[in-house]
């Protein structure tokens, strides 16, 4: 049998290898986004997938953390009437005369046996004030309730957009390794046919084998990604997870300007530091009011031998004889809380917009490379595959040029997915600083916080 006989057999076994690479690069060029699914799922599917919103609600439901914040906040609110209650009154019995107890001495005017109640009366204002400040702590752990639950909504979403970029990056990769290895099939039987030199053999197997290296690195990464879930969900680490729901990306709806009035209404660590300060205020309010005495009264039954009963009433009241040293100082340490307390709000004031801002630049970066991916570099990449393996076909592109196109449209399109996760990341972000769903409707301007609605309802 001649060379070019050879020559055609080899080309020919090499046919049906190259028809399903050239139909998935062109498939790759209609479809420029690295997508694979469709996004109209069927029922069954919806269900045999793990949903963002099922995620967060069990990890509210679960929490430890704020369940444990939320007891906090019914503890404390509990306190409330307590310090606006009187102090307990007093009772007591005594005797004179005889050591025996509650006898008297016959014959002696001077002994009796008798009963005294007393009362503490604190000045006006002051049991309100106690109230008002136990109330304003109440509602500083309730902001501490929602900044936990902030908290815990934005690192489950979090967990969860990582978790969907690893399946996809799995996914991804093992796809193009199904690809590289009927290349490797390809360049073996260019290589019998003497068409292709023993290195495009050689050069395809070292690529399959870094996307099998590349394939247990992101397994492992997955894996963790999974624990890390199971932990929100207070599951064993290694409990099975359900495949992570498709993604699409969102569209924030809100300028810069706009996210940076929305947190500074809704940012809930700016809330809780207010709801210090006022706290603050109302305690320089309680300890200038130390400067006003309070009353007691007392009440005292007496019975005695051979003689009238007698009633007796004791009015007495506390005299600030040690104001220096104690209320004015407690004034001059009420006031240091409050300037403390100040500063620090004014601080989260600075510190909210820097974060608002690192996150919005961090959302935007990823939403323009999205564009860039899914509209300019994953088709130029596909076209360049598609170019590269027409000419490799009929030996006009080397081996290396062919591999070279292949691993950065595998890069390109793995990247599109860490890209989605990163912009999603960083929108949950945003809503948790803002305390709104910035991917939705604009919220009207009365709109109020949790905490706010939370101390209506009191």
């Amino acid at each position: 049998m001649s060379r070019l006989s050879h020559n055609r057999n080899g080309l020919w076994l090499a046919l049906p290898l190259l028809f399903p690479l050239s139909m998935w690069s062109q498939e790759a060029v209609k479809n420029p986004t690295p997508t694979v699914e469709s996004s109209a799922v069927s029922q069954s599917d919806l269900q045999q997938t793990l949903s963002l919103e099922d995620l967060v609600r069990e990890a509210l439901e679960k929490n430890p953390e704020a369940q444990s914040a939320l007891h906090t906040v019914k503890g404390l609110e509990r306190r409330v009437p307590q310090v606006k209650t009187l102090p307990d009154p007093v009772v007591g019995v005594g005797w004179a005369g005889n050591p025996a107890p509650f006898s008297t001495m016959s014959g002696d005017a001077s002994s009796y046996r008798g009963v005294t109640v007393s009362e503490q009366f604190p000045y006006p204002g002051k049991l309100k004030l106690q109230g008002a400040i136990a109330g304003k702590e109440a509602d500083a752990a309730q902001a501490d309730y929602e900044a936990v639950r902030r908290r815990v909504t934005v690192e489950a979403k979090a967990a969860f957009y990582d978790y969907f970029y690893f399946d996809k990056a799995i996914q991804t990769t093992t796809k193009n390794k199904d690809l590289l290895e009927k290349l490797s099939k390809i360049a073996e039987a260019r290589y019998r046919v003497g068409k292709a030199m023993q290195q495009d053999v050689l050069r395809s197997q070292v690529e399959v084998s870094l996307l099998l290296e590349k394939l247990t690195v992101l397994e492992q990464q997955k894996d963790t990604a999974q624990a890390r879930i199971n932990t929100f969900l207070l599951r064993a680490p290694e409990a099975p997870l359900l495949p992570a729901a498709e993604v699409e990306p969102a569209t924030m709806r809100y300028s810069l300007d706009e996210l940076y009035a929305l947190a500074g209404d809704n940012d809930i660590v700016v809330l809780r530091n207010q709801r210090i300060v006022e706290r603050s205020r109302l305690s320089v309010a309680l300890a200038q009011k130390q400067y006003r005495p309070d009353f007691g009264v007392s009440y005292m039954y007496q019975q005695r031998t051979a003689q009238p009963d007698m009633n007796g009433v004791t009015l007495s009241v506390n005299i600030p004889v040690f104001y220096r040293s104690k209320q004015r100082q407690g004034v001059a340490e009420a006031s240091e809380d409050l300037i403390s307390a100040e500063k620090m709000r004014d601080n989260r004031r600075n510190e909210v917009r820097f974060e608002l801002k690192q996150q919005y630049l961090a959302a935007k970066a990823s939403e323009r490379l999205l564009t860039l991916y899914s509209k300019g570099v994953v088709p130029q990449s596909s076209l360049a595959l598609e170019s590269s393996m027409a000419s490799y076909q009929v030996g006009n592109v080397d081996f290396l040029s062919l591999v070279a196109n292949f691993t950065a449209l595998l890069n390109y399109e793995i990247d599109y997915y860490r890209q989605l996760a990163d912009y999603q990341t960083a929108l949950a972000r945003i809503e948790s600083l803002t305390g709104s769903d910035v991917t939705g409707p604009p919220i009207p301007a009365q709109t109020t916080s949790i905490v706010h609605s939370a101390e209506e309802g009191k």
